[in-house]
């Protein structure tokens, strides 16, 4: 298999989100992704922020058509490796200026999930998984 420029999963090349304050939606996945070993890898282009491990994976930027950001219906799921960073994602994400959209827990639906979810500041549901 070939790497792929922007991720390595082999399904998505990134995903992108719209936000409405670049800074304090930065500032919130600095907090939450940082506990996931995310990391902010920088700004790219005209307002752009990219988040990845080793390389981008996941934008915000203001949506290129100027409108106001809109992804009702969509939840983006970010890999945790134990409950802990699960925890970990949650509370910062909360200190940083999310809300919260489902509390650290195991998840019924789904054998040995445990998951937490979050809104970010431009009102995205985010949330994290891990399975135990």
């Amino acid at each position: 298999m070939s790497n792929p420029v922007i991720s390595g999963d082999g399904i998505f090349s990134h995903v992108f989100i719209g936000a409405a304050d670049v800074q304090k939606s930065a500032a919130f996945y600095d907090a939450a992704l940082g506990a996931l070993g995310i990391k902010n890898l920088g700004p790219f282009g005209n307002g752009w922020v990219l988040f990845g491990r080793e390389k981008p994976a996941f934008i915000i930027a203001r949506p290129g058509n100027g409108e106001a950001p809109s992804s009702n219906g969509v939840t983006i799921g970010f890999a945790a490796a134990t409950p802990a960073e699960v925890d970990a994602f949650h509370a910062a994400g909360l200190a940083a200026g999310g809300t919260d959209e489902g509390q650290p827990g195991a998840r019924g639906h789904l054998p040995g999930a445990y998951a937490a979810y979050l809104r970010d500041p431009a009102g995205n549901k985010v949330c994290s998984y891990t399975f135990v």
